[in-house]
């Protein structure tokens, strides 16, 4: 067990402190927890193949499950890769800095355990000023995926993180709250034409306009002897209690619902947008907007919550079917698997 720092930046001193701090323990091969604008990252220098390694160690993560390259700037970007499409140019001018990740084949730099063994690799250019601060004041680019245990819920501020890692790694830098709140999309420029891997706040509606063309189905990843992207495990994003997605009319609906399935209401924790139930019976009622952005910034959080009140169900209401929700029904889909 190793002492683990946790640094405030809510002040230009502090934010240089903790900007120096992160890159002096990058540069000597370590991991440090770093905020972004989507989730926390568990970050370690992209080209060193033994800090990366310390990343899955740190995660049990499984090797075939690959990690997205974070870069500060286009030029960056194109270091990491073999080839620079006008699509990523065209992506990238739209885009980044942001929540989106280009799949393009991966330059000779780039470590094999980055790529899990495959020929591409993700690249993105993170908005949050902290990260940007510290791979600009490293000078390499950063391999991060979410900073929690593998297949477990990400996090959206450093307490989650510390709750989970503490004393696993030598730093938490806490940069606030997380603004977008789940991963990033993430789409494939290598195929033709190009097709989103991994769904994010960024949908394809918004990608096609930029593109003109897009495959119209996420990739299942059993076709694909190498997964190309992080996110697209069955099972993923989950919570220690089982979840369930359901739609109800109304409380008396809900209630008749979970009857039918025998669960004990008072370990029920309820996640509702727009059918709000009374506390009454139920562990607890969480109300998040019903508003797509304001609903993946605040998810996570709820889950969070939920496990730490020990709950045994999580009932999530049914989300719309439309292009801005779809990201977060699929992290409920793999959640609940």
């Amino acid at each position: 067990m190793m002492k683990t720092e946790i640094l405030p930046t809510h002040t230009k001193a502090l934010f240089a402190a903790a900007v120096q701090r992160a890159a002096a323990l990058l540069r000597a091969g370590e991991v440090v927890a770093l905020p972004t604008e989507t989730v926390y990252g568990l970050a370690a220098n992209a080209l060193d193949a033994a800090a990366v390694a310390k990343i899955y160690a740190i995660k049990g993560r499984p090797t075939h499950n690959p990690i997205i390259v974070h870069v500060a700037g286009v030029e960056m970007a194109m270091r990491c890769v073999a080839n620079w499409p006008l699509s990523a140019r065209k992506l990238a001018r739209s885009f980044w800095p942001g929540p989106l990740t280009l799949v393009l084949p991966r330059a000779k730099a780039i470590p094999d355990i980055v790529t899990a063994g495959g020929d591409t690799v993700g690249v993105r250019w993170p908005s949050h000023p902290f990260i940007q601060a510290v791979i600009r004041e490293c000078g390499f680019p950063l391999a991060a995926p979410s900073a929690n245990p593998s297949n477990e819920i990400s996090p959206t501020n450093a307490a989650h993180v510390a709750k989970k890692l503490a004393g696993k790694i030598a730093l938490v830098v806490d940069g606030g709250q997380s603004q977008v709140g789940i991963e990033s999309t993430v789409i494939d420029l290598t195929a033709n034409p190009p097709r989103v891997l991994r769904p994010g706040m960024i949908h394809e509606e918004s990608l096609l306009a930029v593109l003109g063309n897009l495959q119209s189905s996420i990739l299942n990843p059993q076709s694909s002897t190498v997964l190309r992207s992080p996110g697209q495990l069955a099972k993923h994003y989950s919570p220690k209690a089982r979840l369930i997605v359901l739609n109800w009319r109304d409380a008396a609906d809900l209630r008749q619902q979970l009857e039918t399935r025998n669960p004990k209401l008072e370990t029920c924790h309820i996640i509702a947008h727009t059918h709000i139930p009374s506390e009454s019976g139920f562990a607890s009622v969480s109300v998040i907007p019903h508003d797509a952005e304001a609903f993946a910034r605040a998810l996570y959080a709820e889950l969070h919550r939920c496990d730490e009140a020990d709950a045994e169900l999580i009932i999530v209401e049914a989300l719309p079917d439309a292009p801005e929700w779809r990201a977060i029904a699929d992290r409920l889909r793999r959640a609940a698997a």
